[in-house]
């Protein structure tokens, strides 16, 4: 199988196909998804939470972020793979870029960076120097002490509108794609039909070009609270092989996430 590409992506959304993703850490599990017709992985910096046990995101290194998207890789050289830029890991342009660099080195296609308008520049410079960069806008775990927790965005009108004012801007500014993370429904939508680039939801309803999980929360393996747009799909299959399977097919059919896995 070929390499796949952002061109890829983007024709799945012109041709409105859905498409599942899923978070990955090492090469078993990464080889074992790509198997099953995941394409898309994300080395997500959750690993602070569902590997090292930590009760957010923000103790997450570049390093850390490094080894396990070389392990990823190496699992499934053909996927495409996106790479969390941790906390206050482009915290200034100059940094952005350093960083960056060292995630692509180590085998991403793509950076993933959580915030809104203050990025524009951060967005533009990477692009323009040969770095796809995945926006983040919604709920941003990164900035989970300013905002309180682990809070629903965008259900007022004020703070619906800042969000796709945002997501046009980061479009603008060189993002290829832009994940949504916990926002209600209709807003996805809405954000999904006036973006150009792919749209990636979790928790943010069916409406979106794509779905993401993290792995533990599609296999039924996460502790503690479990997040409301979260399936346990191996509840319903034999194995994990099946389960991811399963999950994808539901993507493709647009039966997964249900109402019950959205916010109004």
């Amino acid at each position: 199988m070929t390499q796949i590409t952002i061109s890829q992506l983007l024709k799945y959304k012109q041709n409105k196909q859905k498409f599942a993703t899923l978070t990955a850490y090492d090469a078993s599990f990464s080889a074992l998804f790509f198997s099953c017709g995941i394409e898309v992985m994300l080395v997500g910096d959750s690993l602070g939470m569902t590997l090292q046990g930590h009760d957010s995101t923000l103790p997450v290194t570049i390093e850390d972020i490094a080894y396990h998207t070389r392990s990823v890789k190496r699992g499934a050289p053909e996927c495409f793979l996106m790479a969390d830029m941790p906390f206050m890991s482009y915290a200034t342009v100059s940094s952005a870029y350093e960083n960056a660099a060292i995630l692509m080195r180590a085998g991403a296609n793509m950076v993933k960076l959580e915030g809104g308008a203050f990025l524009v520049e951060t967005v533009m410079g990477l692009t323009q120097r040969s770095v796809p960069v995945c926006a983040h806008l919604g709920l941003t775990p990164q900035a989970v002490n300013v905002i309180g927790g682990y809070k629903i965005q965008g259900r007022d009108e004020t703070s619906a509108a800042k969000l796709i004012q945002e997501a046009i801007a980061l479009q603008n500014a060189g993002a290829q794609m832009l994940v949504l993370e916990c926002v209600p429904t209709l807003l996805a939508k809405e954000v999904t039909e006036k973006l150009s680039i792919p749209v990636i939801g979790i928790g943010a309803g069916k409406y979106t070009d794509g779905q993401i999980l993290v792995m533990h929360d599609a296999l039924g393996i996460t502790q503690g609270k479990i997040p409301k747009f979260a399936k346990n799909f191996l509840n319903e299959s034999k194995d994990i092989a099946s389960a991811i399977k399963l999950y994808k097919s539901e993507v493709e059919a647009e039966v997964y996430p249900a109402e019950i896995h959205s916010f109004n």
